[in-house]
């Protein structure tokens, strides 16, 4: 009798054992979707773009997607967010409406009949008001001279504003012979791109995928023209842009005030022939404006003069350039 009970009770604990595994089976059937967050890109003082990629949608089809953000950490769909279509893949998602100079959380999102899942956290900073970022994540502060909107530093970009990128060309007999576009650094030496920015080709200045950030370009004669003559001409146009002292320039920086921010730097440039000259002494800056079928208007000022200077150059030389907006 005692055995007949024992065997029941185990018939009946085996029973309750393989109740429980079914359950447990059930319950990872159950799932949600598995997402992750793409990088943040394209950044502005209002908006930025970021996205998800959806590997498994947990055995139920996504309904939403898309991301959401907040200024607190681990954001959900209770707060901002986009609705990015519905299925697996990869999507792109456009966040706007942000505050300028604010720090952001952002993550994916995917939703199937099960729940919704989340992507890692990615966390970034909106520009401030006055600022505007290229293609490669530099930052520029901007400035105001007249009507125009200038950048206040020589551009550091090595990709068109598409994410193209431009080739760094060091060798000087192929620097000679480029016919497309092309940028280089003072002496070969990087880190003097830092501090001056790189030299580009005039290819590369005129290129239709476009070497300034989305709202920006490089400054026609006429916008340089302008420029010139608020400052009170040619005469005085140089040293009121030109950064004040010696630490870059070489005396006796003749006229320099930098009244407006512009900063002008000695950045020097490279010949046609490859060759690096003049750091410290002049600098010079390409114009969109071709005036013949090899060569561009550009501007120059130098350590000896407070003139801005206006020439005809040859678009195999290596110059700065410096954004204007739209």
């Amino acid at each position: 009798m005692r055995k007949r009970s024992l065997n029941v009770l185990f018939i009946l604990s085996t029973i309750i054992v393989l109740i429980i595994l079914v359950n447990s089976c059930k319950e990872d059937d159950t799932q949600v979707p598995k997402v992750i967050t793409k990088e943040i890109t394209e950044i502005t003082k209002e908006g930025a773009n970021c996205g998800g990629t959806i590997d498994s949608d947990g055995g139920e089809s996504v309904t939403t997607r898309g991301v959401c953000w907040s200024t607190s950490k681990n954001p959900t769909i209770n707060n901002d967010k986009t609705i990015d279509g519905n299925g697996t893949g990869s999507y792109s998602s456009k966040l706007s409406g942000l505050a300028a100079q604010t720090t952001y959380f952002v993550r994916a999102y995917a939703t199937n009949v099960n729940g919704t899942a989340y992507g890692t956290e990615k966390q970034f900073t909106t520009l401030s008001a006055n600022s505007v970022m290229d293609a490669d994540g530099n930052i520029y502060q901007t400035i105001t001279i007249g009507t125009q909107i200038w950048m206040d530093q020589n551009l550091k970009t090595t990709k068109y504003q598409n994410g193209d990128p431009i080739p760094n060309v060091e060798d000087n007999t192929q620097w000679n012979n480029l016919t497309t576009g092309a940028y280089c650094n003072y002496n070969n030496d990087e880190t003097n791109a830092n501090i001056y920015g790189h030299l580009y080709n005039l290819a590369t200045a005129t290129d239709i995928r476009k070497i300034c950030p989305s709202g920006w370009h490089v400054p026609t004669d006429s916008e340089w023209s302008d420029l010139v003559l608020f400052l009170g001409g040619d005469n005085v146009a140089g040293g009121k842009l030109k950064e004040v002292g010696s630490t870059h320039w070489n005396l006796p920086n003749t006229g320099a005030t930098n009244e407006y921010s512009f900063t002008a730097l000695p950045s020097g440039h490279r010949d046609y022939f490859g060759i690096y000259k003049e750091m410290g002494e002049y600098c010079h800056f390409w114009s969109s404006t071709n005036d013949e079928a090899t060569s561009a208007w550009s501007y120059r000022m130098g350590y000896s003069y407070r003139n801005m200077g206006r020439s005809s150059s040859y678009w195999m030389n290596g110059y700065s350039i410096r954004c204007i907006k739209d």
